[in-house]
């Protein structure tokens, strides 16, 4: 079984992984059909400043699709064993479909600047 997160935003995918709404979790069987979906609402902080990592990897999270995220947090996912795809946009649904169908691949997209008020600094060794 895989199970798959993607950062959700009213039923599309977050643009910001670390400052999602909650996410879609998908378990898919061997044939990679969904056999059970779930929503998490992640803690407040920014991903890389919470348990965030440590909770999706004890639910068993083996796959992040996601719009964007900064260095840090793909560095640190890799870490726990966690595999990122980035550059999905869209309905959550139709992003797992694409990753099924193999027209999703990853785009290496790494966020990079924000708008007023973020306090990530991904540059900043975070």
């Amino acid at each position: 079984m895989l199970k798959i997160a993607i950062p959700t935003r009213a039923g599309t995918v977050d643009e910001h992984f670390g400052h999602c709404e909650s996410f879609t979790i998908y378990s898919l069987d061997d044939s990679k059909a969904v056999t059970a979906s779930e929503s998490f609402t992640p803690p407040p902080a920014c991903g890389c400043k919470s348990n965030l990592i440590p909770t999706l990897v004890d639910m068993g999270v083996g796959l992040l699709i996601a719009g964007n995220m900064g260095e840090g947090a793909v560095v640190r996912l890799g870490q726990a064993g966690i595999t990122v795809i980035r550059g999905a946009s869209g309905p959550v649904d139709a992003a797992l479909q694409a990753w099924k169908d193999g027209t999703l691949a990853d785009r290496q997209i790494l966020c990079m600047e924000h708008g007023a008020g973020h306090e990530c600094h991904h540059g900043e060794g975070h």
